[in-house]
């Protein structure tokens, strides 16, 4: 009985805290066959890539690999890849991956594709939300520590990085004690082509050297702005805990980019010398190129009137948010208790009066109580960042105090808080850093996991949390892992993507150079000491499976096609003793792996990816002889 009166009483009355006296599991419970409401696209940071969740439910779909190497599917392995992950300091296969963003347009999510970062090799990164595969890297010259990105303006005009760390520009051998007036913070403008997402740097603004930590578009009212936290503006460079911590106040630097746009393409701004890598996939050649750019435009912002404003800011600020309506600005110091509210109104009021409190480098500060709007007086420690619902609430976690904060817009006031487990940093509502936020669910990224899980070693996978924030009280629903370290996470209707989802390569649209449409083309050549085998695949055989005439020295291509035009059937290929990864090849795709031939015998190759009940007999040889061996050139299929 009193089991009974428990599952019928599912609030609870005795103060238990268990399964049945929550609705909390039946919040976030999927039923098999069915599916999640929204997807999360959560950064991998020291991972290099991004990983997919579903909500409510916390189940990861995806890893998709951006910035690393991947030996999953090859990605980073592969001929056609390993272009994606050149730069100017040679093949980096791995990078920091902070700030993801979904495209949009008219301020809205569009779900065409989802832009992140590199913060260790600066790099921005496009990803198709059709395919879920990266089709674009573009490094960032004059930067270092690319935090302030990747953040798109809210048509998707441009994606928008800043510098971390600043640096001489143009980098030069100089004593790091100077850095103090001579280096410098590049925020960098990257257009995008709206039919294909193709990127291109379009200038950069060269700002004063400061450390740039995060970004916004402004929206609605405030389009064609964008704002920057910052912190060391006393421009320190050593013990920086201490020596970057002494103002009482920062800036948030607001930048007129329709401004800047327009004086560039008068023909303003400084065409200057710089090496960077430019790396392109095409989904119809399935292959990756990569051009190295030698030039980029720089632009002196005090050379262009009203372009570019300091916002003071209390203290050392971290987040930077702009709400759905455009009209204030968040900075959020996270030697701080409190949050700082700007006004854009009254920022544009202070501009037109030249309400200034004196200038930093030529540009202008403008006057703190006067572009104030309010403060979130909330009585937590270290606000970080701020994401928003479509009720007019705003959510700042707070990394000291382990909690997130709801407030609302306008009246400042703090109407809920929760605790987090523990110590969050970012937070994501799907939705939520656009015009129009879904506002239903809210993911905190926590960064010490502790006691949430089953111990693995002094190392754990870092603990999101998914709170229920559709009624007036915030509820916790659910713990979930997540790889590497998520920094910020991008959130979206599972609506906008589920019917653009790609489901296979068409056969008759492959353009691969070293594709074959039949297996009745198959075949094997000797170039010198490369040799080529254009490999089909289809359920459960590889054509050709017996391959001869291979001598030691000689480097195997696998040029392999794979047939099948059924939904989710890929095939994989391993050769043994490759130096590279296995590679998975998508239905009617087209991929290329290096073998070298070293040793004298039979070697094995077969399928990694369980294909059909008869997986396990796909498979083949290669027979490798001694290098001055006269064995020809032969394959077979069925002799």
């Amino acid at each position: 009985m009193a089991l009974m009166f428990l599952g019928c009483n599912p609030q609870g009355s005795g103060g238990s805290d268990g399964a049945l006296s929550s609705s909390a599991a039946e919040k976030v419970y999927i039923a098999p066959g069915e599916q999640d409401e929204y997807y999360a696209f959560l950064s991998g940071g020291y991972s290099g890539n991004l990983t997919v969740y579903g909500l409510p439910s916390g189940r990861m779909f995806k890893e998709i690999p951006v910035f690393s190497q991947f030996p999953t599917s090859g990605y980073g392995y592969s001929e056609e890849t390993q272009p994606m992950l050149n730069t100017s300091h040679g093949f980096v296969p791995w990078d920091d991956l902070h700030h993801p963003d979904i495209s949009q347009t008219n301020g809205e999510l569009d779900g065409r594709w989802i832009f992140a970062n590199g913060n260790n090799t600066p790099r921005i990164a496009r990803i198709s939300l059709s395919t879920f595969e990266t089709e674009e890297i573009i490094e960032i010259p004059n930067s270092a520590g690319n935090h302030s990105s990747a953040f798109i303006t809210e048509n998707t005009e441009y994606v928008v990085a800043g510098t971390r760390f600043s640096v001489p520009v143009p980098q030069r051998d100089m004593p790091i004690n100077e850095y103090k007036g001579n280096f410098k913070g590049a925020l960098t403008f990257i257009s995008v082509d709206p039919e294909e997402g193709h990127m291109e740097i379009a200038f950069q603004v060269i700002m004063p050297g400061f450390n740039y930590d995060l970004a916004r578009p402004g929206r609605g009212e405030s389009h064609g702005w964008f704002f920057f936290s910052t912190y060391n503006t006393e421009e320190a460079n050593t013990l920086m805990e201490v020596n970057s911590s002494q103002n009482d106040k920062d800036f948030i630097a607001a930048i007129n980019w329709k401004k800047v746009e327009e004086y560039v393409a008068q023909g303003g701004g400084e065409s200057v010398a710089v090496n960077y890598a430019h790396n392109l996939y095409d989904e119809s050649t399935h292959s990756a190129t990569s051009t190295m750019i030698k030039k980029v435009v720089t632009v002196d912002p005090t050379q262009i009137p009203g372009a570019v404003y300091l916002l003071p800011t209390p203290k050392s600020p971290h987040g930077c948010d702009v709400d759905p309506s455009g009209k204030y600005i968040i900075g959020a110091g996270k030697l701080s208790a409190d949050v700082t509210v700007h006004s854009f109104t009254k920022m544009t009021e202070a501009i037109t009066n030249e309400d200034f409190d004196g200038e930093a480098y030529g540009i202008p500060i403008l006057n703190f109580d006067n572009v104030l709007a309010g403060v979130v007086k909330s009585g937590g420690l270290g606000p970080l960042h701020t994401e928003f619902d479509s009720q007019g609430n705003a959510y700042t976690t707070f990394f000291i105090s382990s909690e997130v904060v709801k407030w609302e817009l306008g009246s400042w006031e703090v109407v809920d808080r929760k605790p987090t487990f523990y110590s969050v940093g970012h937070l994501m509502i799907p939705g939520g850093n656009s015009r129009k936020p879904y506002g239903k669910y809210l993911v905190a990224m926590n960064k010490i996991t502790k006691d949430r899980y089953l111990p693995t070693g002094p190392e754990m996978e870092h603990s999101a949390q998914i709170y229920d924030i559709s009624g007036e009280k915030m509820e916790l629903l659910y713990d979930f892992p997540t790889h590497g370290e998520p920094h910020y996470a991008a959130g979206c209707s599972a609506d906008l993507l589920r019917d653009k989802s790609k489901k296979i390569y068409r056969l008759d649209e492959n353009n691969h150079p070293f594709a074959i449409t039949s297996p009745a083309e198959a075949r094997v050549e000797r170039d010198g000491k490369e040799v080529h085998i254009y490999m089909s695949t289809i359920r459960s055989h590889f054509t050709p499976d017996n391959i001869e005439g291979i001598k030691v020295g000689d480097r195997v291509y696998f040029h392999v096609t794979n047939h099948e035009q059924d939904f989710d059937v890929p095939h994989g290929i391993a050769m043994i003793g490759a130096n590279t990864s296995e590679i998975l090849v998508m239905p009617g795709q087209t991929k290329t792996i290096v073998w070298e031939a070293k040793q004298v015998g039979v070697w094995p190759f077969y399928c990694t990816d369980f294909c059909s009940a008869l997986h396990q007999e796909m498979q083949g040889y290669i027979r490798v002889s001694p290098a001055n061996s006269n064995v020809e050139l032969s394959w077979s299929l069925g002799d």
